[in-house]
């Protein structure tokens, strides 16, 4: 699970939005904010509570004030500032963050100095809470001295005011004395360049002059060609003192990391047996009660130590403190955590599961929750409420007959009545279940997941619950009735359980209204006699969830459409999804073409260079509705860069940009742009003849990421111009991914990641197998091809997808199933399909949305939420009725049409 996810669920209660809009209370409710944000909204013209008083200072004549992000920076309105240098960041706790400060405006002004600093208590604990980035955490403030001088005498003169004043330690800083003050070497102005997986990234500049990226690692570095200051040598020496070398223990592995600490295993050196150390730095990793991770772990040791003596927990056997961070040390338990379990021999992870094994996993999961079960029972029986009960914090023996239980740092005395902290959206409880209650609930999601683990899904929908268990009684016949009726009950027993339905407040009555009714019936009926009506629904969820009065924004989607230009492209941006509404029929939609067209004019600064993150892939959705002029401005934004720097990938890289660039030039007319599209295939092609080492494009397989997307241009440009040159490469690009590739249990083949083997369109075998469609049409006679293209094919005939997704789940099983000429393919295989996406189907404002990645939160968003489902939707649709009168083309991604020929 990315836990980057879960603080973008904070914003609101039905999409992941960015963080930063907790503090800006003013003006929610009309920049749609969740209900819950609107209910808490300052009244107008009252001052925001949570709004630090240094913030709402008057701006000092002669200077400038703008908000970004996170920020709010001030500037002098005339001097020369640098472009990068040794830049000071100063941490701050809630408590102490406005005095800090104030301390700092009233230093820097009185100076000349630029700053910014968190100007919003709730922006400020994001960026410390527990699963926030190591690489912003702490960071409050930022001063910006024009000089090495200007350096040390700003160190000097605040770090005397600021001495000692507590605050999360910035990980990739050097302290200064005993702090809140750190200094690392970076940028002061945004530039940017192409790093070594071809991403557009924060840029300084070398010894040379040439822009390299501003790397944020959670350690401390001098760059190279940078001289670290003499008066600093003292602070790095100060640092490297602090080792670990004088313990009895043996770190050996980081088993995990987050913003509160690091968790590692290692070997008692005394008596050579296996520990765990769990770390907790001060005033970091801050849980929604405030307690940092300091705090909570004091909590996991007095719960330990009062559950002692009972097999079903670690027992303690340190607990000390190294330069200012606690450990607590534990015993290792042997085994496996029962989340790892579903990868390896999940039974609907086949085209046709076996009934036997469908019974063996019915019989192991009963077992599994049955052992869960008393394992929690003997935790409660020494009054502790466990609190964060899920499949990652559950050990299961190498035996599978016994279980223990991990990670008790939200536990506590059940006495003290607590609430959930920190906990696994999928298993939180509802804020009216308390003490032994909050377990009982996690137990009943626990019954489900085991089965179909969707649970995430009620973090949207409560209610989804009932449709979870009809699922598993489906496909697990051998579950006992009221193992799933208990299940259901207790996750719903106030019986408030909601349909998400935005229109419906009214929490007690959400499930009744006739819209749950018609999308339910959309739902059952997403099929191809059906899909008419479901695509209807998605449509109108789809355009129901716009804000056109946002700018970081159209479409709410995945957490990517944050970053530089997120919001704007094909894959989680404005531009895919008026795309997938275009494709599959749905029409036009003015006031987003219009939004897309205001905010592209011009472009964010760093917004990529990528057909699918960035302009080339905006470009050909715009001149696709006849703007020209401004797709190929923004085309010519693109080749005023070093583009040829990209990596390879379709994604982000020349493929794409190639691909884009002869579609623009048919498009516009604009033949100089097919040079650069030339000059994009023959750098790919040079790039074959060196090895595969996994330097370039992150090592990666598939479609989007690996060579495939090569290949995909150098078919489309044979296409053009019949040189068969191009189709040797073609192979030679193929043959590269397909050497990745690994046979799975069934025989099935997949990339191989390393620690996992992916199936899916974007990232695995069945985007490969996209690409050999096409390239067979044009070599029918390839024998080892046509086989690699069978073996694919029952990765996108499987039972279970974790995610509805087109990149990454089972939308792009379904696509490729109404694409594909391998023999075999039937209209039975779509509709399974089409009935496995109703797994994930949710109801929002009368229509029909699903979930995105992480399945937390809806999305509507091409890679990952509901205009990839409809785009699937719609092309299984078409396919069925290719050659019956009135049946059209079929809609598809860019650049990959139906093969007009089979070659069997």
């Amino acid at each position: 699970m990315d836990k980057r996810y879960e603080i973008f669920c904070l914003a609101d209660r039905y999409f992941y939005d960015t963080p930063d809009r907790l503090s800006d209370s003013a003006s929610s409710a009309s920049r749609g904010g969740s209900p819950e944000s609107r209910e808490a909204a300052a009244p107008d013209g009252a001052a925001d509570p949570g709004e630090f008083p240094v913030a709402r200072r008057p701006v000092p004549a002669g200077w400038r004030q703008t908000r970004s992000g996170d920020w709010l920076e001030l500037r002098p309105l005339g001097g020369e500032f640098p472009l990068q240098g040794w830049k000071i960041h100063s941490s701050a706790t809630l408590e102490n963050a406005d005095e800090i400060g104030a301390a700092i405006w009233d230093y820097c002004t009185a100076r000349g100095i630029p700053f910014k600093f968190v100007p919003h208590r709730t922006l400020l604990y994001l960026r410390n809470a527990k699963y926030a980035g190591r690489g912003t955490s702490g960071k409050f403030a930022t001063i910006y001295p024009a000089d090495e001088r200007q350096l040390e005498s700003i160190l000097r003169e605040l770090g005397e005011i600021l001495d000692g004043r507590p605050g999360p330690y910035i990980l990739t800083d050097l302290r200064w004395r005993t702090g809140p003050l750190y200094v690392r070497y970076g940028g002061f102005a945004p530039r940017f360049c192409v790093d070594g997986q071809g991403h557009l990234v924060p840029a300084v500049e070398d010894a040379s002059g040439r822009l390299v990226p501003d790397r944020k690692d959670p350690s401390f570095r001098v760059p190279e060609g940078v001289r670290l200051p003499e008066f600093l040598r003292p602070q790095l020496a100060a640092r490297a003192a602090a080792t670990v070398t004088d313990l009895p223990y043996r770190i050996e592995r980081a088993l995990h990391f987050s913003n509160g600490g690091g968790v590692y295993g290692g070997t008692d050196t005394r008596d050579g047996s296996r520990v765990v150390l769990k770390e907790a730095r001060p005033h970091a990793g801050l849980a929604a009660d405030g307690a940092d991770a300091v705090a909570r772990l004091e909590r996991e040791k007095a719960a330990l130590d009062r559950l002692a003596g009972l097999p079903v927990v670690p027992a303690v056997r340190d607990w000390f403190e190294l330069d200012g961070h606690r450990f607590l040390v534990m015993e290792e338990l042997e085994g496996q955590t029962l989340n790892s379990f579903f990868a390896k021999r999940h039974p609907l992870l086949s085209a046709d599961p076996d009934p036997a094994a469908i019974a063996r996993h019915t019989e192991w999961a009963l077992r599994m929750h049955r052992l869960v079960e008393e394992a929690v029972a003997a935790v409660h029986q020494r009054g502790i409420v466990f609190n964060d009960l899920h499949m990652f914090n559950i050990m299961v023996a190498p035996d599978e007959q016994s279980v223990a239980l991990l990670d008790f740092e939200a536990a506590a005395p059940a006495e003290n009545d607590p609430r959930q902290i920190v906990a696994h959206p999928g298993f939180i409880a509802p804020a009216d279940r308390t003490r032994y209650d909050i377990d009982r609930y996690a137990l009943a999601c626990l019954r489900l997941a085991l089965f179909v683990p969707m649970t995430t899904l009620l973090a949207v929908d409560r209610g989804k619950a009932a449709h979870l268990a009809e699922i598993a009684a489906e496909q697990f016949p051998g579950i006992p009735h009221e193992f799933l009726s208990q299940a259901v009950a207790t996750i719903a027993e106030d019986g408030t359980a909601s349909t998400a339905d935005a229109t419906d407040r009214d929490r007690s009555a959400a499930s009744a209204g006739p819209a749950s009714h018609a999308v339910a019936r959309a739902v059952r009926r997403l099929s191809p006699e059906g899909g008419p009506a479901a695509r209807e629904a998605m449509t109108r969820a789809i355009l129901a969830s716009a804000t056109p009065e946002r700018d970081d924004r159209l479409f709410p989607g995945d957490i990517a459409q944050f970053g530089d230009g997120g919001g704007l492209g094909l894959a989680h941006g404005a531009a895919g999804v008026l795309y997938a509404l275009a494709e599959t029929g749905a029409g036009r939609y003015p006031d987003g073409e219009e939004w897309l067209l205001r905010h592209t004019d011009p472009p964010p600064r760093g917004t990529p260079l990528g057909l699918y993150d960035g302009l080339p892939g905006i470009a050909c959705v715009l001149a696709g509705f006849g703007h020209t002029k401004q797709a190929l401005e923004l085309t010519e934004r693109v080749l005023e860069e070093k583009w040829q720097r990209l990596g390879g990938s379709l994604y982000s890289g020349l493929a794409g940009l190639g691909l884009a660039l002869e579609q623009l030039a048919d498009a516009t007319g604009e033949q100089r742009l097919r040079p650069a599209a030339a000059e994009a295939a023959q750098l790919l092609a040079d790039r074959l003849d060196e090895p595969d080492d996994g330097a370039r494009a992150s090592g990666r397989a598939g479609l989007l990421h690996g060579a495939t997307g090569a290949a995909l241009l150098f078919l489309r440009l044979y296409e053009g111009n019949g040189e068969s040159a191009l189709l040797d490469l073609a192979e030679r690009a193929l043959d590269r991914d397909l050497a990745r590739c690994v046979q799975d249990r069934a025989g099935t083949w997949q990339v191989d990641e390393g620690s996992r083997t992916m199936p899916y369109l974007g990232a695995g075998s069945v985007g490969i197998a996209m690409v050999l469609d096409d390239f067979l049409a044009h070599r029918p006679g390839h024998e080892r091809f046509t086989a690699a293209r069978a073996g694919i094919l029952p990765a996108a005939r499987m039972r279970y997808y974790a995610q509805p997704g087109l990149f990454q789940g089972r939308a792009g099983m379904l696509l490729h199933l109404a694409r594909t000429t391998t023999p075999g393919v039937t209209g039975a295989d779509r509709k399974a399909q089409l009935a496995g996406l109703t797994w994930y189907g949710m109801a929002y404002q009368g229509g029909l949305a699903f979930p995105g990645d992480q399945m937390m939160r809806l999305s509507m968003d091409l890679a990952t939420g509901t205009a990839g489902c409809l785009l699937a939707a719609g092309a299984a649709t078409a396919a069925d009725s290719r050659g019956r009168p009135g049946g059209g083309t079929v809609p598809s991604l860019p650049f990959l049409a139906p093969p007009t020929s089979g070659g069997s």
